[in-house]
């Protein structure tokens, strides 16, 4: 559930606690195709998270993906199609695949 802790954060931010982050569950398997959608919006890639929806990719989806699905696939411009799976798929899917391992 919804906790705040008001400990005084480096960057003066509150820190919020909850089951969901930023409305989506923490695990990505679980995200609906919209979770995608808004991880992508709100990482800077608005023009590009379109695509993620176009193509109905959901969190399984997402983790399954490999850097040509990304590159190619998605038919995005090549230098944002290399930053969304370099800094975001790919680290998403080492971080489930560590949480589901252990």
């Amino acid at each position: 559930m919804l906790s705040v802790d008001m400990e005084n954060k480096e960057n003066g931010s509150v820190g919020v606690k909850n089951s969901m982050e930023n409305g989506r569950p923490p695990d990505p398997a679980d995200w609906a195709v919209m979770d995608v959608v808004n991880y992508f919006r709100m990482a800077g890639f608005e023009e590009q998270a379109s695509a993620f929806q176009e193509q109905e990719i959901d969190g399984k989806s997402l983790l399954l993906m490999t850097r040509n699905d990304v590159l190619t696939g998605l038919q995005l411009k090549l230098g944002p199609a290399l930053k969304i799976y370099e800094y975001h798929v790919k680290p998403l899917q080492t971080k489930h695949l560590k949480h589901n391992s252990s």
